[in-house]
């Protein structure tokens, strides 16, 4: 295990949306998390794509990174429908869960595995999946992405309902503890980010982790508004991983990764290209900014 500057790994709990942890839980502590988001421009085939995300976690460890966020379909993108579903894994089984499992035990962080194709009860659809490791090398959440991505403009479309099988219409959120407290973890994936009501289901939260592979097209116009939207109106932190660059299908994906602070604020931003992020969250801000701007508190619906 990779030897660190801060405290020994976290323990992690899971529990359902209610029962709120406010961030004033954590008032006069020095605790902090230190957040990485990896951006990748990922390919079509699985052992390259898990060389680089491998990479670029070390590098992440070795900034003192203590949770890391991949993005969207970082170990296989732009791979024909017959290609992603003969990688598709079975939940707890497969290389890419073995692979995530090891980079956390190996580094001693939490890892959230942007997302990988795993089985689904359609034969010839996949579930786009976000799993979450702790530092131990356990499994302790999965999300399945409930919102499939339409769009036409143009000879650009996309249509991911005809491969993918939504999840269940259920907020995911892991709780990580920090310090005295808790930091409760909101799970979502790339479209997820435009229905802001996805989130005010998990309650409050201390961190909202978003791996993307938005496309160009809609990432230069809505992006980064969303994701700082996001942040604002949670009054949390938000990571996004995405995918930044031109793929090997010719595919372009918008990047822009960021690591953004609940007044909205972007603490670290990476435009294209292959990289790491890395910033502080810090739960004294986020109980600073509810207590300047009760605005969760002012909530009438």
């Amino acid at each position: 295990m990779t030897d660190k500057k801060h405290a020994g790994p976290p323990q992690v709990f899971i529990r359902p949306p209610g029962g709120e942890l406010r961030a004033a839980e954590f008032a006069g502590g020095a605790h902090k998390l230190r957040l990485a988001a990896l951006q990748m421009i990922s390919g079509p085939d699985l052992a390259p794509n898990l060389a680089t995300a491998a990479r670029l976690i070390g590098e992440a460890a070795g900034r003192g990174a203590q949770l890391v966020a991949l993005p969207e379909y970082f170990p296989i993108i732009e791979a024909s429908q017959e290609t992603r579903l003969a990688v598709r894994e079975a939940e707890g089984v497969g290389p890419v869960q073995d692979f995530l499992a090891a980079m956390a035990q190996q580094h001693g962080l939490w890892i959230i595995g942007g997302s990988i194709p795993l089985l689904a009860d359609d034969p010839l659809k996949f579930r786009n999946s976000s799993l979450v490791f702790d530092p131990a090398g356990r499994r302790v959440a999965r999300y399945d992405k409930i919102h499939l991505f339409g769009f036409r403009k143009g000879q650009e479309s996309y249509d991911e309902a005809a491969t993918i099988e939504a999840g269940a219409p259920m907020p995911t959120t892991c709780d990580v503890s920090c310090g005295a407290g808790l930091l409760r973890v909101g799970l979502s994936i790339c479209y997820d980010l435009r229905f802001p009501e996805l989130f005010r289901q998990m309650g409050e939260l201390d961190l909202i982790v978003l791996p993307a592979a938005f496309t160009d097209t809609t990432g230069r116009a809505h992006w980064e508004v969303l994701l700082r939207a996001r942040a604002i109106e949670n009054q949390c932190y938000v990571l996004a991983a995405a995918q930044g660059g031109r793929h090997p299908g010719g595919r372009m994906t918008h990047g822009n990764s960021m690591i953004i602070d609940p007044w909205g604020e972007v603490l670290a931003r990476i435009d294209k290209g292959e990289g790491v992020i890395v910033a502080e969250l810090d739960p004294a801000r986020i109980a600073e900014v509810r207590e300047s701007l009760p605005a969760l508190r002012h909530r009438r619906l």
